[in-house]
């Protein structure tokens, strides 16, 4: 079983100090797709005239956006960093660095399109635009903080987590949650991508993951063990169901999800779709006639 880390303690709009380089405002968007809201962090000292940057801005609202301007008030934000193009984590990026005179830096939009029938949050924001574009492995520097972009495709192509070097703490965006496993949507999510993406980050061996939605996970060894072999047993469920005799995507989701709320079951089948594509890739089973989520499915 996963360890779930419970919600954190927060009132909407507030700034809370969660560690000595880290600050945490939340926005009011909870929803089953982002918990209990977007977690925007504010990275550096909270002293007067520092300089700092600001992870995930989230999406279009204006009371969160005052909230951010008020939590930087008298400070000077040097980046605007985004993980990636979702409408939960992309939107306020472009007003609050107007607002703040600093650049974005992201990854560059989806080549491919994302699947919009599940999860709106998980539409592409379409006008994002980023001043600077990261494509993994960049060092940007502040007034005693130092983040590192690495490249985390799998929930989204573009996905970028920030690596906080003085705290050994991930700012691990969508690619790890700590109250859910994340959505892997095709065509643009991909799962084989993901679970290299996560191999990845157990490699780097982290200190804290900071997911956007949901507290932080303090534990990460043995959390992303069990994260990572829940894909295994998922993948594993699936070729059981298809020895089964199931076919089709929707005749799989009731017996794999039966424990879910049913509202997540349209993401849930997207997740199948992933893993099904990944081991259509792999020659393990066969679609008709080709790997859309509404194929039929055999095994080789």
């Amino acid at each position: 079983m996963i360890p779930f880390v419970p919600p954190p303690t927060f009132e909407y709009g507030r700034p809370d100090a969660v560690s000595p380089l880290i600050r945490r405002v939340i926005a009011s968007n909870p929803g089953p797709f982002t918990f209990t809201g977007t977690g925007t962090y504010i990275v550096g000292g909270a002293g007067p005239g520092a300089g700092v940057a600001v992870i995930d801005p989230g999406p279009l609202d204006e009371a969160h956006l005052a909230a951010l301007l008020a939590a930087v008030a008298g400070q000077r934000v040097s980046h605007v960093l985004v993980t990636h193009t979702h409408r939960d984590h992309a939107p306020l990026a472009r007003p609050f660095a107007e607002a703040v005179g600093a650049p974005v830096l992201a990854a560059r939009l989806p080549a491919r399109p994302t699947h919009a029938s599940a999860a709106p949050d998980d539409d592409d924001d379409e006008s994002f635009s980023p001043d600077v574009v990261l494509t993994g492995g960049e060092r940007l520097a502040g007034d005693g903080w130092t983040i590192e972009a690495l490249a985390t495709p799998g929930h989204a192509s573009n996905h970028m987590a920030f690596v906080l070097c003085e705290e050994n703490a991930l700012f691990s965006g969508d690619h790890i949650m700590g109250w859910s496993t994340t959505v892997v949507a095709p065509p643009d999510g991909d799962m084989t991508a993901y679970l290299a993406s996560l191999d990845a980050v157990i490699a780097r061996r982290f200190d804290t993951l900071w997911p956007t939605h949901g507290g932080p996970i303090v534990e990460p060894g043995p959390f992303l063990a069990a994260y990572r072999a829940h894909r295994l047993a998922r993948e594993a469920q699936v070729l059981a169901r298809l020895a089964a005799g199931d076919r089709r995507i929707a005749d799989m989701i009731p017996a794999l999800y039966a424990a879910v709320d049913s509202r997540l079951w349209p993401a849930a089948s997207l997740s199948v779709w992933a893993h099904l594509i990944a081991l259509e890739r792999a020659g393990r089973v066969r679609a008709t006639p080709e790997p859309a989520i509404d194929a039929d499915w055999t095994l080789v």
